[in-house]
């Protein structure tokens, strides 16, 4: 059995050696962790269920709870600041307006919030078995697209019942805006994951900033108030210079029929170029997708020790 064993050591000693973790170059290291992720998609698949599972665990209600937040914020705002604050009488549907808005920022605000948390709140997983750890925040990305497209479908009835669609190419720009935003967040979420498991109040400095980036965006406020307040200024294109208020913008262009055929008193202003500002933001966010997962690569080597 000794001799058996030094011969299996001695034939395990002549086996070439395989370097681990070898170094890539930065676009080979991405394409490589893409693959990884593609083959373990279906692990990807039980994790964004296990999460819906475990929101609408013994509820009676289940799904329908992701559509009573942003109705209530519909109404809260409707009535405070669409009726009380007059915002209503200058802003055409104002309840349509209002919806496409929190619609389009749930997306964003719930993958950047569950994101951020993913790594933490899977810590168990981290440590214990070997996954490309993307999954996790990508894991929250798919939670928020279901809610996304409940909430979406909603929008669309109201639309349908309450207004008009447009009918011509501007309703392009949805599926645009959202690819657009979704590659965005997922980006800002992969950087603010890794970052929140060496610092804790990551998470906390998150709900801070999403509250302050709403009122960034023109989601309860029109453009057309942007337009007159910064007329024109640098303000005005740094204000434009978010990715999530030019996709918030074009949301509104595409299913805001109401905002692009008033006249008089309620016509409605755009940013020039929305088209090409849009193109831009989603070539900004493709690259910065990119620099956050080759981040994330780079420090996800101690993701255990600090869980």
């Amino acid at each position: 059995m000794e001799a058996e064993s030094l011969t299996r050591a001695q034939r395990i000693a002549l086996e070439p050696l395989e370097p681990v973790d070898r170094r890539v170059g930065p676009f080979r290291g991405f394409a490589r962790s893409v693959g990884e992720i593609w083959d373990n998609r279906y692990l990807l698949v039980l994790l964004v269920r296990r999460e819906l599972k475990a929101r609408y665990k013994n509820s009676s209600l289940g799904v329908v709870w992701s559509l009573f937040r942003p109705l209530v914020q519909l109404l809260i705002y409707y009535f405070a600041i669409g009726q009380i604050l007059g915002a209503a009488r200058f802003i055409p549907d104002f309840a349509i307006f209002v919806f496409i808005g929190l619609t389009t920022w749930g997306l964003f605000s719930e993958i950047v919030s569950g994101s951020t948390t993913s790594l933490i709140v899977n810590g168990g997983l981290v440590k214990k078995v070997y996954l490309p750890r993307e999954i996790f925040p990508l894991s929250a990305v798919g939670s928020a697209l279901f809610n996304f497209a409940v909430q979406l479908l909603v929008l669309l009835v109201a639309i349908g019942l309450l207004s008009t669609f447009p009918a011509d190419s501007r309703l392009l720009l949805a599926p645009l805006a959202i690819l657009t935003l979704i590659v965005f967040s997922v980006a800002v979420g992969l950087v603010l994951s890794a970052w929140n498991v060496y610092l804790r109040d990551t998470e906390h400095l998150v709900d801070i900033a999403l509250v302050i980036l709403f009122w960034l965006s023109p989601i309860v406020y029109s453009y057309t108030f942007v337009q007159s307040t910064l007329g024109g200024s640098w303000l005005q294109e740094l204000y434009l210079a978010n990715p999530v208020t030019i996709s918030i913008i074009a949301m509104q262009k595409a299913l805001w029929n109401a905002g692009s055929t008033a006249t008089g008193d309620l016509a409605q202003a755009w940013p020039p170029d929305l088209e090409l500002r849009l193109a831009i933001m989603l070539l900004v966010s493709l690259v910065l997708l990119w620099f956050a997962q080759r981040l994330f690569a780079r420090v996800q080597g101690n993701f255990a020790q600090e869980l």
